[in-house]
């Protein structure tokens, strides 16, 4: 499948998924319209749904436009029924969507919202995770819980490390200074941070990661590290007491 990141606002990213064969796109958390529409337009797709992660205006925004103009079908979380404009698909955790002949499964993260999802392309290697996870990071939390967010993050975590975990916001050089203040002596973490911030100075995005890079980096993946437990005088303490704490400094980094 092809894969285009559209930069907005701020630090957003919308993501066009496109399967050549089907001629069949996705737009993921489309925050605008016009950036899509436009894209459409230049590469003659046609858009066949809209993928929401949660209900946040910078995710949504873009969704009545886009479907008025192209007769695209939303789909989003069962939870956000009330809360996402235009739903025409409302799903769960284990329910599925194809596009083309590639399917996408649907896993439930509450955490940073109430009612988020994610979707995983697992036979192309894929994730579009929302706000659940970013590069070195995670959501904040908003409508759940640590206990909630962890658990979430448990089920990433236990994906192919292969997998490319696609997030919504360039937040990569603040997650990783951050991390670097845990784990200062992590050799992967400092190689990581050494490239983000060659990206980040040629303006070019850091997203996607896999899910081997964050093992090896993000903070909230890396709660059972006794060098970071050790950092927060936690050693052996609860994953989850530990995970807590790590989201109660980043809040306040």
């Amino acid at each position: 499948m092809e894969i285009v990141q559209l930069p907005v606002l701020h630090d957003n990213y919308i993501y066009l998924i496109h399967d050549p064969d089907s001629g069949e796109t996705a737009a993921v958390d489309p925050a605008l319209a016009q950036p899509v529409l436009d894209t459409l337009n230049d590469k003659g797709w046609r858009l066949k749904f809209i993928l929401n992660t949660h209900h946040h205006w910078d995710h949504v925004g873009g969704n009545l436009d886009i479907k008025a103009k192209t007769g695209c079908r939303i789909i989003a979380s069962d939870f956000d029924k009330n809360r996402i404009p235009g739903i025409d698909s409302a799903v769960a955790e284990g329910d599925s969507i194809a596009l083309g002949r590639h399917q996408a499964r649907i896993l439930f993260t509450p955490g940073h919202t109430s009612g988020h999802i994610v979707y995983h392309f697992a036979e192309d290697g894929l994730l579009f995770c929302g706000d659940t996870l970013f590069v070195m990071g995670c959501g904040r939390l908003f409508e759940g819980s640590a206990s909630q967010l962890w658990q979430s993050l448990q089920k990433l975590k236990s994906l192919p490390g292969a997998t490319r975990i696609y997030c919504t916001h360039e937040y990569t050089q603040t997650n990783g200074r951050f991390a670097l203040s845990l784990e200062p002596d992590n050799p992967q973490l400092q190689e990581k941070m050494q490239r983000v911030n060659q990206l980040r100075a040629m303006q070019q995005p850091t997203v996607p990661s896999t899910i081997a890079e964050e093992l090896a980096t993000n903070p909230f993946f890396r709660e059972d590290s006794l060098t970071l437990q050790k950092t927060l005088k936690m050693t052996g303490r609860q994953a989850v007491e530990v995970f807590a704490e790590i989201r109660k400094l980043k809040d306040e980094f």
